[in-house]
């Protein structure tokens, strides 16, 4: 289905009977990433899956300011009221889970639970921000300028994932084909406005959750197994799994393993 929020159409599947939750995808992803969860999570869970601005079906402005993850995060506010939910839980992964917390900390009314898969709450000062905008900044250029499948090229060979060559031809193939789904438009504009340099710095906000939050990060995951762990000593009612043999994408890389958290926090009283 499409829903129109400010002028963008997004794109909303949605799949399962029971409570509802949003499902929010990474970088150069799609809502099609958790198509594999339908079958673990779809008989107690209504899982609303979403193509984030730039991405996918999902309309890719020209308009930069329009992908700040503040305005995306107004987004999902919209979509819910749309689809008439009082309250949602929420999973996020990588860039999705950056989003999930921004929408967590404006709008903690909406939330039951949360659930961040290798994210991060941003940036603590500005000069580490500056760095991360002219990097990303780099970044997109480059998309605009070698096209989306030499980018591709070069995404799918970055140490964050050096653990997916481990994975199957078909699902890289089927990985590759949705990374190859989406516009160079989109995804510069992504990394330029919501990039991790580009955000507010969530950090101080932590403490001040009261909802359940879980943290799942992949042991191979270095960099964001010490990210989980600062963020769960300041949150009041955060939870940590760390997933033996994993690294960034815990979906992608042990699809049944990551279900059979997400069921049990989510079941949990």
């Amino acid at each position: 289905m499409k829903i129109v929020s400010d002028g963008v159409r997004y794109h909303v599947d949605i799949s399962g009977e029971g409570e509802p939750m949003l499902l929010l995808h990474g970088f150069t992803g799609s809502r099609e990433t958790w198509k594999s969860l339908v079958p673990l999570l779809g008989s107690k869970h209504k899982l609303i899956m979403v193509d984030l601005i730039g991405h996918g079906d999902t309309d890719s402005p020209d308009d930069c300011n329009r992908y700040k993850i503040e305005r995306v995060a107004k987004d999902l506010q919209h979509i819910i009221k749309v689809l008439e939910l009082e309250k949602v839980d929420m999973l996020g992964y990588s860039m999705g889970g950056r989003l999930a917390l921004t929408f967590a900390c404006m709008f903690p009314q909406y939330i039951n639970k949360l659930i961040l898969e290798s994210a991060s709450p941003g940036l603590l000062t500005a000069e580490e921000r500056r760095m991360r905008r002219r990097q990303d900044k780099e970044l997109a250029e480059r998309i605009l300028h070698v096209g989306l499948n030499r980018f591709v090229d070069y995404w799918e060979s970055i140490p964050l994932f050096e653990t997916q060559r481990n994975l199957t031809a078909e699902q890289l193939r089927d990985m590759r084909k949705q990374r190859l789904s989406n516009s160079e438009t989109g995804l510069a504009n992504s990394l330029i406005a919501m990039g991790t340099g580009s955000q507010p710095s969530w950090w101080d906000e932590l403490p001040h959750l009261d909802f359940p939050t879980l943290l799942v990060t992949g042991e191979l995951d270095d960099k964001f197994c010490r990210i989980a762990g600062k963020m769960q000593k300041l949150l009041k009612n955060g939870d940590w799994q760390i997933i033996k043999g994993c690294g960034h994408a815990i979906h992608v890389e042990d699809i049944k393993k990551f279900g059979k958290i997400i069921s049990r926090f989510l079941l949990k009283a």
